[in-house]
């Protein structure tokens, strides 16, 4: 499939929305709100080990150069990150089943918690950002914010990770 050319000016409703996304990323991302959602879950980890924890709480248990794939990063950030959460009881490596010379990476219940932990937090705070919010604005930002991601999946030819939730919210249409 061919990518069809890029328009040579960009409407003012997509510099819109990214400019919107651009603060919502730098608003999600910063070392303060980390550490705040960490403290608050009670889960003393750093953003690196949280995006692995998220990664294989969603599709575990994967190889160590899975995770680097799917997390965009080298292998050996993967190992370090994987050696500190093994370290502090968050995960184990378990013999691949495919190929007993390789090990997946796998959580354990403690990881488990963390996670959920982690994900209510954040749950709650969006909860609180978006209470005034009617619950139709909620069902076609979720329904939109899936249509966009579909979209930019589609046109970056990359496969949706299998453990990504599915394409609109129950009860949209």
């Amino acid at each position: 499939m061919s990518t069809p050319p890029l328009p040579d000016v960009p409407s003012p409703e997509v510099i819109e929305i990214e400019r919107a996304l651009t603060r919502i990323t730098y608003l999600s991302t910063r070392a303060r709100q980390h550490d705040r959602l960490m403290a608050l879950a009670g889960v003393p980890l750093d953003r690196a080990a949280v995006a692995l924890l998220r990664q294989v709480a969603d599709s575990e248990p994967l190889r160590p150069g899975e995770l680097a794939a799917r997390l965009g990063v080298e292998a050996s950030h993967v190992t370090r990150t994987v050696q500190q959460l093994q370290k502090s009881g968050y995960v184990t490596r378990v013999p691949d089943p495919d190929d007993r010379r390789a090990q997946r990476i796998e959580l354990t219940d403690a990881g488990r918690q963390a996670i959920t932990r982690i994900r209510e937090v954040g749950v709650r705070g969006m909860q609180m950002a978006l209470s005034d919010w009617s619950p139709e604005e909620l069902r076609q930002l979720a329904t939109l914010f899936h249509r966009m991601v579909d979209d930019f999946l589609a046109r970056t030819g990359e496969p949706e990770p299998q453990s990504a939730p599915p394409s609109a919210p129950a009860g949209s249409a």
